[in-house]
């Protein structure tokens, strides 16, 4: 089963919304944040990116920045002003990125589930990442980031869904970056009938959003061991924030490597020693099908066709990344773990290849590889094998905003 629960969201008005809403924390730097926060007093990066007021060259996880965030989520109770929702309700999140619409259902899911693998997994996280929000969510006690879970598609959620978004909408607005943003409230039976569909998925994945996932299960041990007390006005910490959208409205993009040198090769040496190994061909920069890569080395394109997966093998070999990891980026290039080696470098497929290109021709790198994007089908594959996809193997998109929808406890 599928545990959802309704919550009183902390939400701003509808008339400000557009100014509250932000990108989310993990997706740009501190300068980035400083940049698209400036003459927004509003901005919710002041609330989940706070060391954009203080000094420059603060240390982005010292006390005072965890302290900021929760003054300033204070003062934007006041300033927006953010409402408390009269009753429990879900939320229907819809997003439209050109040609491409999904929409997912926003609620409270059980950390329970969560610890026990029904919300399965499929990447590693980082100590010092879970820390972070481990830290800003119980300092401020509430969950402002939004986990990014699938499902496999059910008629009967559709169903409901359709009946929902053809109602008026509590917020619709299109972000700076051309992203539309359409929210409606689920209350009363239809509300009831979501949590019942819910009941009956058997699984949920997490897509985007791991080190929030397990950093509200850390917050709510750390608030139990330290014996704090619950509003009950407000909610529980045995749940976290997150929107679940239908396997089949999913857009995945690539996730692209990039890598400093050649590790002592010319370009015409690393390009042999590749079509040792494959057949390369020439160009273009993006890969028409699973099972080809794109190498961009010396100022073109070239074709990189990988080996078929031999029958038998798991999800995860069958991973156009996991094939260049152990037949190129390993043996030629000597990057054994690309979670750590710093001379490899990822790039989100919303920059494009253009980005790659700039890379390599500036000299920051030698050699970078675009790929055709993971399936939706194979993520999930691979949590249910219980693996661990390689590291940067999917990129999402559109993103959720964050300080739309807030659940405090």
């Amino acid at each position: 089963m599928a545990k959802l629960r309704p919550f009183r969201a902390l939400r701003p008005s509808a008339e400000c919304a557009p100014k509250v809403s932000s990108v989310p924390y993990d997706v740009i730097s501190t300068a980035e944040a400083r940049e698209l926060a400036a003459g927004n007093p509003l901005s919710f990066l002041r609330v989940t990116r706070s060391e954009l007021e203080l000094p420059e060259g603060t240390d982005p996880y010292a006390p005072e920045v965890y302290a900021h965030a929760a003054e300033n989520l204070e003062k934007l109770r006041a300033a927006a002003p953010l409402v408390r929702e009269a009753e429990p309700s879900l939320y229907l999140y819809r997003q439209v990125m050109g040609q491409h619409a999904q929409v997912g259902l926003a609620g409270c899911f059980s950390v329970d589930e969560y610890e026990a693998d029904l919300v399965k997994k499929h990447e590693k996280t980082r100590r010092d990442k879970e820390d972070d929000r481990t830290r800003h969510i119980s300092t401020l006690r509430a969950q402002t980031g939004l986990v990014f879970l699938t499902y496999r598609a059910s008629r009967e959620v559709d169903a409901i869904v359709e009946t929902v978004t053809a109602g008026e909408p509590i917020y619709d607005f299109t972000a700076d970056d051309g992203i539309r943003h359409t929210i409606w409230r689920a209350g009363g039976e239809l509300r009831d009938q979501l949590v019942a569909a819910f009941d009956r998925l058997p699984l949920l994945y997490i897509a985007d959003g791991h080190h929030r996932a397990a950093s509200a299960a850390r917050t709510r041990a750390k608030l139990r061991a330290e014996g704090a007390s619950l509003d009950p006005e407000k909610g529980d910490w045995n749940w976290f924030l997150a929107v679940a959208f239908p396997h089949d409205q999913m857009q995945v993009l690539p996730y692209h490597r990039v890598v400093r040198d050649l590790s002592g090769r010319t370009p015409e040496a690393f390009l042999a020693a590749l079509g040792e190994r494959f057949r390369v061909l020439p160009g273009p920069p993006i890969p028409s099908r699973k099972g080809l890569v794109g190498v961009y080395l010396a100022g073109r394109w070239h074709t990189l066709e990988l080996p078929a997966t031999p029958a038998g093998s798991s999800t995860i070999a069958g991973l156009d990344v996991s094939k260049l990891q152990e037949g190129v980026l390993a043996p030629l290039l000597g990057i054994e773990d690309p979670r750590t080696d710093k001379r490899i470098d990822f790039v989100g497929g919303i920059r494009g290849t253009r980005e790659l290109e700039r890379r390599v021709d500036s000299g920051e790198m030698a050699v970078a590889f675009a790929f055709y994007p993971v399936t939706v089908e194979e993520l999930m594959a691979i949590a249910d094998e219980g693996g661990i996809m390689p590291p940067k193997s999917t990129w999402f998109e559109p993103k959720l905003r964050d300080g739309l929808l807030i659940h405090e406890f």
